[in-house]
């Protein structure tokens, strides 16, 4: 796509970077027809084509309006038009890139500025986060059925965590709402890595990924909550650390981008590459493990929603399936498994009406099989499916392990 970078992108720290991008972009339209919301929605600039058009028109110097916003503000960022893409345009990035310009350039309604702020005070901060879970849950009788359908109907406890004790040992981004909303999440990866010979060693200065920010245009905010990570993560990873392991896709879609993120960053570039080398989605550790040898007692039938940072961001998409049914869950058919739910990090609550219409399209993708449960692997997808109060949704490490101990 020929493309002129105004005098004022052209200062832009990124700008080499969006002009490449915008460049490699043939107008083919792949893209468009696997867009979740082209596909609701019908309009080419809610597709990545035209907004990569709206994109190139901002960089260039012609006008951004509340409608620009408002287009670039619909997409899931689910990546599903990277994967379809046949010149392999990175989408994601010069969608952050051409957000971050036109937050600057349209002053947003009060109503949306508090909710975002909102959401920044809140979500990456996991005592605070938890204690409002915690009332939330305490008043969900009185709660409106929008924000009941936020929180779990049942929250498994963690139980026990191992010590530390194997030769092999990795760490574990333990999330900021995961904690509050699954907490026997990440406590069941941890057994079930220390089954294996595996211990998680923790590492407590670690906080949020720094995606919430970053991905509600906070971008700078969202890069120094990269840098704590890496400074709190260094001495395990110094001492031999062998994984950074997230279960919990959206956080470990982030944290595998900190080395791009921070390229050019000279205190940390080399840092952060390293980190994102040692990152691992929690399914990427285990299957190369004899988990067979667990005697796992797998009689449910499963229908799998893989996230789309697993499938698109991560490209993992069939591992976790194929682990599954090495354990022996029998795992029905899902039709348009490429598709998004629509939780979307923030997105169920900056687009609820759009987040709904993808959610209820994919549960009844999801249950057109007849499972008893249905699994994924990211929080958000998680609760965002959940919320209907349909069939059950479940982490699967938590499902694993629950059929390990014959609790189901």
């Amino acid at each position: 796509m020929q493309t002129t970078l105004s005098e004022s992108s052209k200062r832009l720290a990124r700008a080499e970077e969006a002009e490449s991008i915008l460049r490699s972009c043939v107008h083919c339209g792949f893209c468009t027809a696997t867009c979740p919301t082209y596909q609701l929605l019908g309009d080419e600039l809610d597709g990545p084509r035209g907004r990569i058009y709206l994109i190139k028109q901002v960089l260039e110097g012609e006008p951004v309006s509340a409608s620009t916003q408002l287009h670039l503000d619909r997409c899931l960022t689910c990546r599903n038009c990277e994967t379809t893409c046949p010149s392999g345009v990175k989408y994601h990035d010069l969608l952050d890139i051409g957000r971050a310009v036109v937050e600057q350039q349209v002053p947003r309604p009060l109503s949306q500025r508090l909710l975002r702020e909102g959401l920044r005070a809140v979500v990456p901060r996991p005592a605070l986060f938890k204690a409002l879970a915690r009332t939330g849950q305490a008043l969900r009788p009185v709660l409106p059925a929008s924000l009941k359908a936020k929180l779990p109907a049942q929250v498994v406890a963690p139980g026990q965590r191992p010590q530390a004790r194997h030769a092999r040992r990795v760490l574990l981004l333990e999330g900021c709402v995961q904690p509050a909303l699954s907490p026997n999440t990440n406590a069941a990866a941890a057994r079930l890595l220390d089954r294996l010979g595996i211990s998680v060693e923790p590492a407590r200065e670690a906080g949020c990924c720094g995606a919430v920010d970053y991905h509600l245009n906070a971008q700078a905010q969202g890069l120094q909550r990269a840098r704590r990570n890496i400074d709190a993560w260094w001495p395990a990873v110094e001492a031999g650390a062998e994984a950074i392991v997230q279960t919990a896709s959206g956080c470990g879609a982030f944290v595998r981008e900190y080395g791009h993120l921070l390229e050019h960053d000279p205190h940390y570039a080399a840092k952060a590459a390293r980190v994102s080398a040692l990152a691992r989605d929690l399914v990427e550790v285990l299957r190369d493990e004899p988990v067979e040898h667990l005697g796992v007692c797998a009689e449910q039938r499963l229908a799998f929603h893989c996230p789309c940072t697993l499938q698109h961001a991560l490209k993992l998409g069939g591992e976790v399936e194929r682990l599954l049914r090495r354990l022996g869950f029998t795992l029905t058919a899902v039709p348009d498994g490429h598709l998004c739910c629509g939780s979307a990090g923030t997105y169920s609550l900056t687009q609820p009406q759009l987040s709904r219409q993808l959610r209820d399209n994919r549960l009844n993708a999801l249950e057109s099989g007849k499972p008893q449960l249905i699994a994924t692997a990211n929080i958000g997808c998680q609760t965002h499916l959940d919320g209907a109060g349909r069939t059950p949704v479940r982490h699967w490490i938590e499902i694993v392990e629950a059929a390990l101990n014959q609790e189901i």
